[in-house]
């Protein structure tokens, strides 16, 4: 799948004030700073469809992009370093648990996780919620350019191990480098997938 059309639809802070959930829907979420805008762009074949930004927490709110008048990609607030005041970080985090956990058209969430160091607490913390909530989720190496193939390796490795403690099967992953390109093909064709069973179970 390649995309040809990508447009902004909407912002919001209240999940129910999203578009009508008609549509199959994706949202990419990670630690701040990790690459995420740069990473729908990339997807997207954009330069500036999602804000980039070089200060952390930039993205505030819920934002909707509808891509081949088929689907909805979503940007949601990063978690992690932002330097905000804890009311708003409270705040972010509810809007986000509670987004996740109302679109009842919501496929899967794209978790963006640093691939140059190791495992990170908060998003070890933030898949477990998502597993203990049941929502498909799939995770997604980011800035993968700027490290060797055996640093990469053992980052997955590592987050394997861990995950293993507590689940039966680990979910799927992705290598991306939002600079050379690199995963755009199997993350789009992994969503082509997903958009079919969708389409299929609606029939």
């Amino acid at each position: 799948m390649q995309i040809k059309k990508a447009e902004f639809i909407t912002s919001n802070t209240d999940p129910a004030k999203c578009p009508k959930p008609d549509k199959p829907e994706y949202a990419f979420i990670g630690r701040s700073n990790v690459g995420k805008s740069s990473l729908i762009n990339m997807l997207a074949n954009r330069k500036s469809l999602a804000k980039t930004s070089q200060t952390p927490g930039k993205t505030q709110l819920i934002n909707h992009f509808l891509i081949d008048d088929k689907w909805y990609l979503v940007d949601l607030p990063g978690y992690g370093f932002a330097k905000v005041s804890k009311t708003s970080r409270e705040k972010w985090e509810k809007m986000i648990h509670d987004y996740l956990t109302s679109r009842e058209n919501l496929v899967c969430t794209f978790v963006l996780i640093d691939g140059r160091i190791p495992p990170q607490a908060n998003d070890l913390q933030f898949m477990e919620w998502l597993g203990e909530h049941n929502l498909p989720f799939v995770m997604v190496f980011t800035k993968t350019e700027k490290v060797g193939v055996n640093i990469i390796k053992k980052s997955i490795a590592d987050y394997h191990k861990t995950m293993r403690q507590t689940w039966a099967d680990v979910p799927p992953h992705f290598v991306t480098s939002s600079v050379i390109g690199r995963g755009q093909d199997e993350i789009l064709a992994y969503i082509d997938e997903l958009n079919r069973e969708y389409n299929e179970a609606a029939r």
